[in-house]
């Protein structure tokens, strides 16, 4: 598979987008005052404890507490920087990232919340997913620090390697350089050695290890100087973390078009795949880039309900409260003349499979997915669809499952996310609709204007009386909604004067004495 990298950069925010075969499958933004939190290290002050919940709330500074939960909390948060370096030959989890290590160093399963903190407690810990809606930040102190080649995690004591690199040698050889280098700086913590490690030469391993070496030092440095709340370790920028966790040999292209992040992107890339350098472009078109590659077209329309087929389908995407609802429609696809309804079915149900998948992770859809695709009469039609989709999740980095639920096309599926939806980024609630995505007719409100004008009209006492409405609203009053106004004026009297106001919500409306 093709792959480009796509970087719209400027002072107040820094965009990126991931193209697969010239199609946009995942897109991220960091905007300077709302940069992401995940990741970043806090010295924080717990703020309350619940024994019922088996949680804390610690204030780390953000404007709601952080959750932290019993399993994430190590027995002897103030003394982790005094661990001893140790090794693990049996320690081999699976490919390391922030949020598939953390277990590692998990307090007994017994220890209860309130023997391990206290309310005013002060604690480090780190943020493993952002602020969703009314939700704090998820927090954990088992820190892990990534970097291209090893996972630092300084709350343990074992060397980890990938089960991808399952030669013993190359194993064996990795644990040693890094053995080495602890031994000679006295350096502990845990390591894991990802799957990138395989095959690299020493001096990128220790690269790494230099690196964990001094952030962890400056960390501890500042937690002694901060009082809490306050960080004391920031995650790196939007490309820097992209370039660290995705970059592979598959990126034909990384195009960016502001020249400051153009220079310090081709910096890193010399340090940890040289050989890569050579597909770094700086973009210097006055067309904007995310309109160059169709990356803008793509995140418009992934703000919208309706994504249309190829053949003429489409598929419709509704949040709720709860969960994600993604319906399958025929739409304008009727068909081959010769063909049966069932095989239109089965065709529109594939091409829905991949457009739906790719939906999910343009949009970041997270939590409870619900699938209603077209009914198929034929169960072997409908393991042929929940078989695509299975497929196609494979290429979805996010933790997914799927589960077929009826026979009337209908599947479940779960998928973790740890920062905000496309949706979230993008837009605002709406200010008339507050988020339900319908309000009151013209005609409702000019009901309710006459309803409320008979209720308290004698209040006015015969006097002038100014009704201040929405235009819209105004509008209707003088046309198809005409025999309210006059009800309106047999209330009053002849000197009701209706007064359109651009300011009012298409809702509000209110009425004085003049």
């Amino acid at each position: 598979m093709n792959k480009e990298l796509i970087v719209f950069s400027n002072r107040h925010e820094t965009m990126a987008a991931i193209l697969e075969d010239d199609q946009v499958a995942e897109v991220f933004i960091e905007r300077e005052r709302q940069r992401g939190v995940v990741g970043n290290i806090y010295k924080g002050r717990v703020s309350k404890v619940l024994p019922g919940m088996q949680c804390a709330f610690v204030d780390i500074g953000l404007d709601r507490d952080a959750f932290l939960y019993v399993s994430d909390v190590i027995e002897t948060v103030e003394d982790f920087d005094q661990l001893e370096a140790g090794d693990s030959e049996d320690n081999e989890p699976a490919e390391a990232t922030r949020n598939d290590t953390k277990s590692n160093g998990k307090s007994d399963k017994s220890t209860k919340i309130e023997e391990l903190l206290t309310a005013g407690q002060e604690i480090l810990v780190q943020v493993v997913k952002e602020p969703l809606g009314t939700k704090g930040a998820r927090i954990t102190s088992h820190v892990t620090i990534p970097g291209r080649f090893l996972v630092f995690m300084p709350t343990v004591d074992q060397i980890g390697v990938s089960r991808r690199i399952d030669e013993r040698k190359e194993r064996n050889r990795l644990r040693g350089i890094v053995r080495k280098f602890r031994e000679e700086h006295g350096f502990g913590g845990g390591v894991i050695l990802r799957t990138a490690a395989g095959g690299r030469p020493e001096e990128d391993i220790v690269g790494d290890l230099r690196y964990f070496h001094q952030i962890w030092t400056e960390t501890l440095q500042k937690t002694e100087k901060e009082h809490p709340p306050a960080v004391v370790h920031r995650e790196e920028n939007l490309v820097a973390k992209l370039l660290r966790d995705f970059l592979t040999n598959d990126f034909s292209a990384i195009r960016i078009d502001d020249r400051e992040e153009y220079e310090r992107t081709t910096r890193l890339i010399e340090r940890i795949m040289p050989n890569l350098v050579s597909r770094v472009h700086h973009y210097e078109k006055d067309f904007p880039i995310f309109d160059e590659y169709g990356v803008q077209a793509e995140i418009n329309k992934a703000l919208r309900s309706k994504v249309w087929l190829k053949s003429g389908g489409y598929i419709v995407v509704n949040h709720t409260e709860a969960l994600v609802a993604i319906d399958v429609n025929t739409g304008r696809y009727v068909g081959k003349k010769t063909g049966r309804l069932e095989d239109t079915i089965v065709k529109t149900n594939l091409e829905a499979v991949k457009e739906i998948v790719r939906q999910v992770r343009l949009r970041d859809l997270g939590g409870i997915i619900v699938l209603d695709f077209i009914d198929m009469e034929e169960r072997k039609n409908r393991q042929k669809v929940a078989h695509a989709l299975d497929q196609e999740l494979r290429r979805d980095r996010s933790p997914s499952k799927a589960v077929q639920v009826s026979e009337f096309g209908l599947i479940v599926m779960t998928r973790k996310r740890v920062r905000q939806s496309l949706e979230g980024q993008f837009t605002a609630p709406c200010p008339y609709c507050s988020g339900s995505s319908a309000i009151k007719s013209t005609s409702t409100i000019c009901y309710e204007i006459l309803s409320e004008m008979r209720r308290i009209g004698d209040a006015f006492g015969g006097r002038a009386v100014l009704l201040r409405v929405n235009p819209d609203i105004a509008r209707a009053l003088e046309e198809e909604e005409r025999a309210v106004l006059k009800e309106l004026q047999q209330v009053i009297g002849p000197d009701l004067v209706v007064r359109p106001d651009m300011q009012l919500h298409h809702e509000q409306f209110d009425m004085m004495a003049m």
